[in-house]
């Protein structure tokens, strides 16, 4: 989008394009066939804007519970932070007076930062982000959520940007330039760049992949693994101001958190009645054990993420199974067990053990009534399968 194409569709004669176009694409229109009519009375290029606008609020649902009112361009909105997200990282920052939002790209994570629902400081935020029209839809997002009053929108290069009188900073480096994305581990600015900010302010967060290689994270700084559900989405770095744990898993909604602690090794045994399968938050901060301490677990296997109990247990950091069949790996006897339970679909969970997913199912024929998760992994270093039925 560009930026005199946002200030028409932000004005009373673009608002009017952009509810045509909605009710168009509500009456089941195609694409092709909404802007044939739409043409006959707007230019091409803001028909095509508008088009592509409603198409990413209808996408943008999925991720902000305004979005029918909100701006987005492609690669802003796949960059963004989610409501919940936003919202969660921005309770960290209730008390800090100005506060500097870097790399803002289309305000998802500044409207909690701002105080919207209630999160964030309330205090004044500046943004500041490279393009004129991410800054102009962001101050937009923050109006459609009630806080931009508390925001002030600079357009630069983030580098050159003064910190000096701010309390706490947000940065967002882009994963992304030009359309395509940057390799593993790298951002633009990068992140030793960022993590240079704790020098300049006390107060540092850093959105980051929820790849992050956990040697990347310096001594003294948080890294806190976020999952929506068991949708793993993004790390987030704290600074050593912040930092209450080295390593930290949370899991929305509801705020759930684990943190690591001291305690005695986990054992190693035969798998149980119940097994449970650790939230993806839980496996990348490396907490497997501590949530094991936490329910009284046990591992399967020394190097597999996979825990099992006698009695079922229920917890926010993991999916508990029930165990139906616990045999070798051998696809005949598995097909033939799964068979047996009147299973005719499977979720196979792979950890530690290699071969095709896909080839394994296939390899199941399975025509039953039932759904069945099949754990694909190694028991004290064998090849091992565990069968839980739903």
């Amino acid at each position: 989008m560009e930026l005199d194409q946002l200030e028409i569709l932000q004005a009373p004669y673009g608002q009017n394009l952009l509810r045509r176009a909605t009710a168009m694409r509500s009456a089941g229109h195609s694409d092709l066939r909404a802007g044939e009519l739409l043409r006959r009375d707007h230019p091409a290029a803001l028909v095509a804007a508008a088009l592509t606008l409603v198409d990413l609020r209808e996408r943008a649902r999925a991720k902000f519970d305004r979005a029918d009112e909100m701006m987005f361009t492609r690669p802003g909105l796949e960059q963004a932070s989610s409501q919940p997200m936003a919202a969660h990282r921005a309770r960290r920052f209730s008390g800090s007076a100005a506060t500097a939002d870097l790399c803002t790209g289309i305000g998802g994570d500044l409207i909690f930062l701002a105080g919207a629902g209630g999160a964030g400081h309330r205090g004044p935020v500046t943004a500041v982000d490279v393009d004129q029209v991410h800054s102009r839809i962001a101050v937009h997002n923050a109006g459609v959520y009630g806080v931009a009053s508390r925001v002030t929108a600079m357009v630069g290069d983030v580098r050159e940007t003064d910190l000096g009188g701010f309390e706490a900073v947000f940065a967002d480096p882009a994963r992304r330039t030009g359309g395509r994305r940057l390799g593993s581990g790298r951002s633009e600015p990068p992140l030793s760049w960022c993590l240079g900010l704790a020098d300049r302010v006390p107060s540092v967060a850093i959105k980051a992949a929820p790849g992050l290689a956990h040697e990347l994270v310096p001594d003294g700084w948080e890294v806190e693994f976020v999952a929506d559900g068991r949708d793993l989405k993004e790390a987030v770095l704290w600074s050593p101001a912040w930092a209450t744990a080295r390593r930290r898993a949370t899991v929305l909604p509801g705020r759930h958190e684990l943190v690591a602690t001291a305690g005695p090794p986990v054992e190693t045994r035969a798998p149980g009645r119940y097994l449970i399968d650790p939230n993806p938050a839980v496996t990348r901060a490396g907490l497997v054990e501590d949530l094991a301490r936490d329910l009284g677990a046990w591992k399967i296997d020394p190097q597999i993420a996979f825990l099992a109990t006698d009695a079922e247990v229920q917890t926010p950091f993991g999916r508990t199974l029930q165990v139906h069949a616990s045999l070798p790996w051998r696809e005949s006897t598995i097909a033939a067990e799964l068979r047996r339970l009147d299973v005719g679909s499977v979720d196979i969970r792979r950890r530690g053990l290699a071969g095709e997913v896909d080839r394994a199912r296939r390899a199941f024929r399975l025509t039953g009534t039932r759904r069945a998760t099949v754990a694909m992994t190694r028991v004290d270093g064998r090849p091992w399968a565990l069968i839980c039925v739903d």
